[in-house]
C-alpha cells in the first residue's frame, strides 16, 4: 500500500493539531459559561478562572520542573483559583457536566507533578487563595486551609504561642493540602507521630458539590483522607489540627563527617540507636555528595532536634550514642520556631517572617526521588557501596529519618499510613541535576533506579514499602481505565500495605457505581493523586454548599448595585 506523500502527512498533522486546539478553546468557553451562567451569576469569573495560556507560569512554579518534560499530558482546559467554597463547587459541577477531570494543587510539591498533569481533558483547582489559618490556643487547636504552606502554619502558631507547635514536614514551602493527606512527617515524628495523626476534623467538597465535615462524611471517609490521599475523594478545603506542646528552648545540631571507614561504622551504629532513644530526640542522617571544584568528598550529616535543653542532651548522647562524639559547641539552643528556620536551611538570626516568603521556592530543581523503609540494620559494607556509587553523580542525597517512639505505639490501621512498629527508619533517595531535557533526565533517573536495585536486599519486603508523599510512578500505574483491584495492588500495597484493601472498600462505599462486585477499580491510583468527578457520592445534603453559593450571589449582586450607584 502506498504511503501518503510527506507534505500531505504534515498537512494532516497540522489539521489534527488545529482541531485539538479549537476543541480545547471551545471546551474552555463552555466550562467558563457554565460557571458564570449556572452557578455564580454576577461574579466576575475571569478573576479566578484562567485560560490554558496561564499553564506555563503555573508549571514554572512547580517544585520539580522535570515533570514539564511530559509528552503524554494535555494542557488543562482551565485553571481555577477559587476564593471560597462556592467557586470550588461550581468548578466541580461544571467539570462534571463537561466530562472533565480535576487536579487539585496545594503547594505544587508533588514529586511526579501529578497535581498538574493528566492524559485526558482536565482543569486544575489551584488552592493558592485559600490559605487562612485560625489559631485557638485556649483549646490547643487550629483550622488551616489547604492552600496554606507549612511555613505559614508554623509562623502563625509561633505568633500566638512560644510553647506550641505542630509535627509536620521540614520544607516550609510545602502545601498543607497534599502534605497532610499523604501522612506528613518531620522532626517531631518520634514524639508526636505524623501530621495526619493530629488531624481532628476537615471540610471536604465532594463530587456533587456537597460540603461535609467529619460528622457528616463519616468515620470511614475521614480515615481515608488522612494519609490515603485526600484528592481522590473530593477537594479538602480545610483541616482542623491538634497543636502539640514544645518546650521554650529546644536544642539542634548538625555534625558533618567525611565518609570514611570509621564514619561508616558510626552510620551503622546510628541504625541501632536512633529509633530507641527517648522520644524527644530526633537524629537523622543525610549522606550527600555535592561535586564542586574543591573535590568535596561524600559526607554524612547528623542532623538533630532535641525537645529539651543542652544540659540534658549531652548526657543523653554520651550514654546512647557516644560514637558520634557530640560536643556542646556543636549544639545551639533556640526556640522551636527558630529550629524550623534552622532545619529549612535559613541563616542563623533570620526572622520568622522568612517562612512567609514562598513566592520563590529555594528548593525548586530537576530531580527524581524514590523511597524505602528499613526494618533491619543495613550491613556496613552497603554504605561503602553507596559512597562509591555517589561519586558517579554530581548532586545526590540519601536521607534517613528515624522512627520508633510514638510511631511504634500507633497501630498500622490507625490511618492509611501503615509504616509503624518494626520500621527503624525511612529512606529517601534523591538525585538532582541542573540542565533540563529528556536526555539528562533519563541519565540521572537510570542511575537512581540502579541504586534502588542495589538496596533491594536490605530494605522492607513483601511488600517493599514506599512513602506516599515521596510519589514514585516507577512503582506502578494503572495500565487502563478498567484496572482491576488485583492489578492496582501492585503499587497500592507498597504505599498502604494491608490498608489498601480498606481504602478500596471506602472508595466503593462512597462510590457504589465506581467499583461493582469487586471487579473494577477505575483509576485507583487517584487515591493519592486526583479527584475523579463521577466518583465520590456520599448521600448528604447540598445545604452547606448551597448556602455558600447563595452568599456569593448576594455579595456579587450587592457589589453590582454599588458599582451602578457610584457611577
Amino acid at each position: 500500500m502506498a504511503h501518503p506523500p510527506l507534505l500531505v502527512t504534515y498537512v494532516l498533522w497540522a489539521a489534527i493539531a488545529t482541531t485539538i486546539c479549537i476543541d480545547a478553546i471551545g471546551t474552555h468557553n463552555k466550562f467558563f459559561s457554565c460557571m458564570n451562567d449556572n452557578f455564580l451569576p454576577f461574579v466576575n469569573t475571569s478573576k479566578y478562572v484562567y485560560t490554558p495560556s496561564a499553564y506555563a507560569s503555573l508549571v514554572s512554579t512547580q517544585h520539580n520542573p522535570r515533570c514539564s518534560n511530559s509528552t503524554e499530558s494535555q494542557k488543562p482546559i482551565g485553571i481555577v483559583t477559587p476564593e471560597n467554597t462556592a467557586q470550588i463547587r461550581a468548578a466541580i459541577l461544571c467539570s462534571r457536566e463537561h466530562g472533565l477531570q480535576v487536579r487539585v494543587r496545594s503547594g505544587g510539591h508533588d514529586y511526579e507533578g501529578l497535581s498538574y498533569l493528566c492524559k485526558t481533558s482536565f482543569i486544575i483547582i489551584d488552592m493558592r487563595n485559600l490559605r487562612s489559618i485560625t489559631i485557638d490556643i485556649n483549646h490547643e487547636t487550629a483550622w488551616v486551609q489547604s492552600g496554606a504552606t507549612l511555613g505559614e502554619l508554623y509562623y502563625h502558631i509561633a505568633n500566638k504561642s512560644q510553647i506550641h507547635g505542630f509535627p509536620a514536614g521540614i520544607c516550609p514551602s510545602v502545601g498543607v493540602g497534599g502534605h497532610f493527606s499523604g501522612g506528613g512527617f518531620g522532626a517531631m515524628v518520634r514524639k508526636y507521630g505524623l501530621a495526619a495523626d493530629n488531624i481532628i476534623d476537615a471540610y471536604l467538597i465532594d463530587a456533587k458539590g456537597r460540603l461535609v465535615n467529619r460528622e457528616t462524611m463519616g468515620e470511614d471517609l475521614f480515615w481515608a483522607i488522612r494519609g490515603g490521599g485526600g484528592a481522590s475523594f473530593g477537594v479538602i478545603v480545610s483541616w482542623k489540627i491538634k497543636l502539640v506542646r514544645v518546650p521554650p528552648k529546644v536544642t539542634v545540631f548538625n555534625v558533618h563527617k567525611n565518609m570514611s571507614q570509621q564514619i561508616t561504622k558510626i552510620v551503622h551504629r546510628w541504625q541501632h540507636v536512633a529509633h530507641r532513644v527517648q522520644n524527644e530526640l530526633f537524629i537523622r542522617v543525610v549522606i550527600q555528595y555535592i561535586r564542586d571544584d574543591k573535590n568535596t568528598p561524600v559526607q554524612a550529616l547528623f542532623n538533630s532536634l532535641f525537645l529539651g535543653e543542652l544540659k540534658d542532651l549531652i548526657p543523653l548522647m554520651n550514654k546512647s550514642f557516644p560514637e558520634l562524639g557530640l560536643q556542646p559547641e556543636d549544639c545551639i539552643e533556640m526556640s522551636w520556631i527558630e529550629s524550623v528556620l534552622y532545619f529549612a536551611g535559613f541563616p542563623r538570626g533570620e526572622p520568622a517572617e522568612a517562612l512567609l516568603g514562598n513566592e520563590t521556592d529555594p528548593y525548586v530543581s530537576y530531580f527524581k526521588a524514590k523511597s524505602d523503609f528499613v526494618t533491619k540494620p543495613i550491613p556496613k559494607h552497603v554504605f561503602e557501596g553507596i559512597r562509591k556509587k555517589f561519586l558517579r553523580q554530581k548532586l545526590v542525597f540519601l536521607i534517613m529519618d528515624p522512627y520508633g517512639g510514638q510511631m511504634s505505639e500507633i497501630p498500622e490501621s490507625h490511618i492509611p499510613f501503615p509504616h509503624r512498629d518494626g520500621n527503624l527508619y525511612n529512606v529517601q533517595y534523591l538525585v538532582k541535576w541542573e540542565k533540563n531535557g529528556v536526555r539528562a533526565s533519563t541519565e540521572h533517573i537510570h542511575w537512581l533506579r540502579s541504586l534502588y536495585r542495589y538496596m533491594e536486599p536490605y530494605v522492607s519486603k513483601n511488600p517493599r514499602s514506599a512513602y506516599l508523599n515521596y510519589r514514585d510512578l516507577d512503582l506502578g500505574t494503572n495500565p487502563h481505565a478498567n484496572t482491576t483491584y488485583s492489578e492496582a495492588r501492585v503499587w497500592g500495597e507498597k504505599y498502604f500495605k494491608g490498608n489498601f484493601k480498606r481504602l478500596a472498600h471506602v472508595k466503593r462505599n462512597v462510590d457504589p457505581k465506581g467499583i461493582e462486585k469487586g471487579k473494577s477499580v477505575k483509576e485507583m491510583k487517584l487515591f493519592s493523586i486526583h479527584l475523579i468527578l463521577d466518583r465520590v457520592d456520599p448521600s448528604f445534603s447540598f445545604r452547606n454548599a448551597q448556602m455558600h453559593a447563595n452568599m456569593a450571589r448576594t455579595q456579587a449582586e450587592q457589589a453590582r448595585k454599588n458599582t451602578r450607584t457610584s457611577s
